[in-house]
């Protein structure tokens, strides 16, 4: 647990949070910031009581795996986000959970998971008081864009993947796997699930909700964060449907590798079926056949060419059949 109380920009000490909180409400400049990192049941009761959460978003930040989402309460804003980390040595995308909840001279914030950690956020809005000043809004404002620009990072590392699974499909050698392509689209359906709620949520929150009242430095700095988080979202749109046509067009590619196999085996079956046919006529032992006794008689010694001739002949049939597969292009 990180709290303080942050007063004309500045980071100061807090203690008792209720007293404190008294001591702000009662007039006092400032407000309160309480980080919380995978908390136990008793810290979040304790900031629960001392706050007066709402039981509606109270009950969603413990049961967790929310919907990204922003909703406003009679005295508060539950904020939902979820975060996203690339791992690099799997090419993989870890889906976190940040929940703030936004009151009278209060913010809240509770990470769970690895993904987007707060500390720089916070250490960051600490050497801007200008921006402290606006209060709890600023530091909701910090904590989404912090989470978006993470989005724009897993973007360019998707881009990459993507780049690279299409060179493998299209190129001539055919190389390209149809689970690597299913893995990747499954991330970025993983990013679409994290991204597209809260773009919805965030415009919602600025046309209709608390967004008319807020500063209007304040205003243009959560319509940037939008902004950013539309350019994402179209990204992740054109790659879901550029994966879909990279499977199909690596599931045709392989299609078409296999029919011009099985154009090749059906060639040369065909070419054996000559020799074996032969094969098969001459081991009935038959007695009777000409070609066992034709001859023809040399200068008194009699060679018998029946063999040569139908062997010259299988041969013939195998060279000519393999010639017209190979300008057809089937060998």
């Amino acid at each position: 647990m990180d709290q303080a109380i942050y007063r004309r920009g500045e980071r100061l000490e807090c203690g008792d949070l209720s007293d404190e909180l008294e001591r702000l409400r009662a007039g006092a400049e400032g407000f309160l910031w309480i980080g919380l990192k995978d908390p136990t049941d008793d810290e979040f009761a304790l900031v629960n009581r001392e706050l007066g959460l709402h039981p509606l978003a109270v009950e969603d930040a413990v049961t967790g795996n929310q919907r990204a989402k922003i909703e406003q309460y009679e005295r508060s804003v539950f904020v939902v986000l979820k975060t996203l980390r690339y791992i690099d040595e799997t090419s993989d995308i870890e889906t976190g959970e940040l929940m703030l909840f936004i009151g009278d001279r209060f913010v809240v914030t509770v990470r769970r998971g690895e993904g987007n950690p707060l500390r720089d956020v916070r250490q960051r809005l600490e050497l801007e008081p200008d921006r402290l000043q606006h209060g709890p809004l600023a530091v909701l404002h910090a904590v989404m864009d912090s989470v978006v620009d993470h989005y724009v990072y897993v973007d360019r590392e998707l881009s990459v993947d993507l780049d690279d699974i299409e060179a493998q499909v299209l190129a001539d050698d055919g190389a390209g796997d149809a689970n690597a392509i299913y893995r990747l689209k499954r991330e970025v359906l993983e990013f679409k699930r994290a991204s597209w709620p809260l773009a919805d949520a965030l415009m919602t929150y600025m046309d209709r909700g608390a967004g008319r009242e807020l500063h209007v430095d304040v205003r243009h700095l959560f319509r940037d964060v939008a902004d950013h988080l539309r350019h994402v979202n179209d990204h992740i749109e054109a790659y879901d449907r550029l994966l879909t046509d990279i499977l199909s067009a690596h599931l045709t590619s392989v299609s078409v590798q296999q029919n011009s196999d099985m154009r090749k085996i059906s060639a040369w079956v065909a070419i054996a079926a000559i020799p074996t046919m032969v094969a098969g006529i001459y081991g009935m032992n038959f007695t009777g056949m000409p070609e066992l006794v034709a001859s023809v008689n040399v200068a008194g010694t009699e060679y018998y060419y029946g063999y040569f001739v139908v062997l010259a002949l299988t041969t013939t049939a195998c060279v000519f059949l393999w010639t017209r597969f190979k300008r057809s292009g089937w060998l």
